[in-house]
């Protein structure tokens, strides 16, 4: 089993290299942000620096964990060769562990150019251990962003996953804090903020690089958003299997 899911997450990858417009998607807006947002402004402030690139490097994680893995499944979808390797009696397994695994490499390569202008041009400043602790804090916290894509990915075709996905990412991305600090935003918004699962992931982070406190509600909305995005992204899988093959 282990072998598939290695030559799976292998296919994936070459597939990606071979079309890189969504890791180049993914590591360029935050990179652009940096350089307009936090290179000027809060770039000379060692905490301010840290928390924000870690902010954005959460953004282009969440940009290929959500729209990149919902617009490959729905794509996937749609090409002759998926539902023969449906029939195959490997199980769903391999081709999920492979694109799970093909979209976490892909994330991290995406946050690089944010983590390497965050040191080179910004007063930013984090030790090697809160480093790794807050890559694993950042793998962890886009669990509910993939199972999210996974959903929409499994329910629509093509077109509409594209353009739902983006709808749900750029609202998400401020409402939970990720573009400008939380304490900043109106105050409406600052009402809505701990409930969704862009706060909880960016609070924990935070945590992981700068020793913020996170709060008790966005950290249990997180799990919530995790649970419930996994149970609904195993819903539409068999719901599509269901579609397709009965």
């Amino acid at each position: 089993m282990s072998s598939l899911v290695l030559a799976h997450t292998r296919f994936l990858l070459i597939e990606q290299i071979r079309t890189p417009v969504g890791l180049l998607a993914a590591a360029f807006f935050p990179a652009v942000a940096m350089v307009a947002f936090v290179v000027p402004y809060t770039g000379q402030d060692p905490a301010a620096a840290t928390t924000a690139t870690s902010s954005l490097m959460l953004f282009g994680a969440m940009s290929s964990a959500l729209t990149g893995l919902g617009t490959a499944v729905s794509q996937d979808r749609e090409q002759p060769w998926n539902p023969y390797l449906r029939t195959l009696p490997a199980g769903p397994l391999p081709r999920f562990a492979g694109r799970v695994l093909s979209t976490l490499a892909v994330m991290l390569i995406s946050v690089v150019p944010v983590l390497v202008m965050g040191a080179l041009f910004t007063a930013a400043t984090i030790t090697p251990g809160r480093l790794l602790l807050g890559l694993g804090a950042l793998v962890v916290s886009v669990v509910p962003f993939m199972m999210m894509g996974l959903f929409v990915g499994f329910v629509l075709v093509f077109k509409a996953a594209m353009a739902v996905s983006q709808l749900l990412f750029f609202p998400m991305a401020i409402l939970g804090g990720l573009l400008l600090p939380p304490q900043t935003l109106p105050g409406f918004v600052q009402v809505i903020s701990p409930y969704v699962p862009t706060r909880g992931a960016a609070e924990l982070i935070w945590w992981a690089v700068a020793g913020a406190r996170p709060g008790v509600v966005p950290l249990v909305m997180l799990g919530v958003w995790t649970v419930g995005m996994g149970v609904a992204a195993v819903w539409a899988y068999r719901r599509d299997e269901g579609r397709r093959f009965s």
